[in-house]
């Protein structure tokens, strides 16, 4: 149970249009996050799936059966929101219980559903306080809880983790990952951290202006981006993008340094040479590698590693190396790229340059 598939969906605001045939299949069981900057179409997206949002074309299916016509309460889903949408004046047992209470549970299996709910959530301990007695975290737990309770085919999380600081936000992604370990539900979760996306999903949905820009396992798309866009969403610091031509086996910036490809490239076309901070390191005495001599512009220290901010090509690069390999701006030092991870794009269309 919890199989969705979405079949040419739009949906417009006016003259706005949200989402632009969007097309997807979502396996039984499976942890899939949608992904994209602010006005990507995710969270119309996923309020489309619960029925918060008509569409204007296409189809929504939960397990075959079409549900675009159907009333939210009566897809069988189960939402956590951003902002908690707790009863301040309900103690936590009865904020789980809600939904429960509606469909007129009876009172034994409230409990019992409730019980199993709080004991995987770890609020065994705070069943009679009110959500006023709560931290944030505990508060979206209790969230969870509510949606954990019901029998529902799918679980669709929006944003639940935005209200919280950095410290929460770790700990609840890690029970989030865990809670869908143990109950295995299918899981539809919309998020705009990076971070968010590849810790938790078995999928990624990048969407960009209404569309999906590209879908699959989350090392997929952060090693094979099949775009400049890709590429610059995943990863922190982003990836370097630095413009350049391919001429006689090397890619040649408007500097004037090279560097030699280890794989061919058209020759003659602008193209973008895209390498993460990481794959950056400072070469030892007798390395092959070819070298490029730069002058440090920035130091960002980090505890462990360092980020240091150098031009090439006429754009800012960043590099992270580790601590102290770099102490002050203005420092010149050799760096060394690995070529072999790498990634090249055309610069006009930002597709990325395949072998």
């Amino acid at each position: 149970m919890g199989r969705l598939s979405i079949e040419g969906v739009h949906k417009h605001y006016g003259k706005v249009h949200a989402l632009k045939g969007v097309d997807l299949d979502i396996a039984e069981g499976e942890f899939c996050v949608f992904v994209g900057p602010s006005g990507c179409g995710k969270s119309t997206l996923l309020r489309c799936i619960a029925g918060l949002e008509e569409i204007d074309e296409g189809r929504v299916r939960i397990d075959g059966e079409a549900v675009e016509g159907l009333r939210p309460r009566d897809r069988n889903v189960a939402m956590v929101f951003q902002n908690y949408a707790l009863y301040p004046y309900l103690s936590v047992f009865e904020n789980i219980a809600f939904g429960l209470r509606a469909r007129k549970v009876p009172d034994a299996e409230v409990r019992a559903r409730v019980g199993r709910a709080a004991a995987m959530l770890g609020l065994e301990t705070f069943l009679d306080r009110k959500p006023r007695e709560l931290s944030g975290g505990q508060r979206q737990r209790v969230a969870i809880g509510r949606a954990v309770v019901r029998d529902a085919r799918l679980f669709l999380f929006d944003e639940p983790l935005s209200n919280l600081d950095a410290q929460l936000r770790d700990g609840m992604r890690a029970e989030i990952k865990r809670l869908h370990q143990e109950i295995g539900k299918t899981t539809v979760y919309v998020t705009h951290d990076q971070i968010e996306a590849m810790t938790l999903a078995d999928r990624i949905v990048l969407l960009r202006d209404g569309r999906i820009e590209q879908q699959g396992a989350p090392l997929d798309l952060f090693e094979r981006p099949e775009t400049r866009f890709v590429a610059g969403f995943l990863g922190s610091p982003q990836m370097n993008f630095i413009p350049c031509r391919a001429e006689g086996g090397a890619l040649r910036f408007s500097c004037g340094r090279s560097l030699p490809l280890s794989r061919p490239a058209p020759e003659g076309r602008d193209l973008l040479f895209g390498v993460r901070p990481e794959h950056f390191s400072r070469p030892g005495e007798g390395d092959p590698r070819p070298r490029l001599d730069v002058e440090i512009d920035l130091v960002q220290p980090t505890g462990a590693r360092t980020y240091a901010q150098f031009r090439l090509g006429g754009v800012e690069a960043t590099a992270e190396l580790p601590a102290h390999a770099v102490e002050r701006p203005g420092a010149r030092i050799a760096l060394a790229a690995d070529m072999a991870r790498a990634h090249l794009f055309d610069a006009a269309t930002g597709r990325a340059i395949r072998d």
